[in-house]
This record gives structure tokens, sequence and C-alpha cells, in this order.
């Protein structure tokens, strides 16, 4: 894989919005253990809250997930391989983001603050995105920057 391409598709991964529209992968493999992965998250996300018997397997697998996560992404970013493993790695790490996404969120309940946090982040999302386009540094562009 070409460098460019490599970066391209850290990008993609490390991107806000890259898990819109992504899917949970049916299976995964976990360090060595083929689990499933798609019907976990669908079970539990179906429950209103996780019962405390669950709750201690909830985290375990949340844990295994950002291992396996950090794992694939030094991958893509440091082996040597092809365009198609690379997306194939790409896929499955925003799968997994997805996957996380949904496990921690459940047991949330206030609504209104998590759209306000929402609103909060969007907004600086962008600010930062402006910056950037119209070429100011965050250090520079408050009242009595100086004109360049």
């Amino acid at each position: 894989m070409k460098e460019y391409e490599r970066k391209q598709l850290l990008e993609r991964i490390g991107r806000d919005g890259a898990t819109v529209g992504a899917s949970i992968p049916e299976t995964i493999d976990l360090q060595g253990e083929v689990f499933e992965l798609s019907s976990f998250v669908f079970e539990t996300k179906r429950q209103e809250e996780i019962p405390p018997d669950q709750l201690e397997r909830v985290e375990a697998v949340k844990k295994r997930l950002r291992a396996e996560r950090q794992e694939r992404r030094h991958r893509l970013e440091h082996d040597d391989i092809d365009r198609e493993a690379g997306e194939r790695l790409a896929n499955t790490i925003v799968g997994i983001d997805r996957a996380l996404n949904a496990l921690e969120s459940l047991g949330t309940t206030d609504l209104s603050g998590e759209a306000q946090a929402a609103e909060t982040a969007d907004q600086k999302r962008w600010i930062t995105f402006l910056k950037k386009a119209l070429g100011h540094d965050a250090d520079d562009s408050g009242p009595g920057a100086q004109v360049r």
C-alpha cells in the first residue's frame, strides 16, 4: 500500500463521523476467539438497563474491543499490507467503534444533557474547521490578534 493510501485510511478511522452508516461486524476475532459481536450488541442494547450480573461481562467485552481496535490500528499504521487488506482493517475498526459507541451509550438517561453536549461539540468542531479553512491558528484568532 502506498503511504498516502495508508494516511487516508488512518484519517478515515479517526474522523468524528466515521461510524455514521457503518455496520457492526457480525463476528470478530478477539485475541484468537471468534466473538458474535453484532448479536451481543443487539441483545445488550435491547435491555433497558444492564443487569448487575451482566455488567462485568459488558465491561470486559468493551475492554477487549478497545484492545483489538488498538492492535488493528497499529497493524494498519505499521504493517506491510496491500490496499485491500488496509480497507478491510479500516472497515473493521470503524465497526468496532460503532459497537463501542452502542455499548457506551447504555444506561444513559440525561437526553437533554447529551443533546446539549453534542451541540457544543458540533460547534467546537465547526469553529476548528473554519479556523483551519481560513488559515487562522488557534493562538492568533482572538480579539487583539495582529494582522499579518
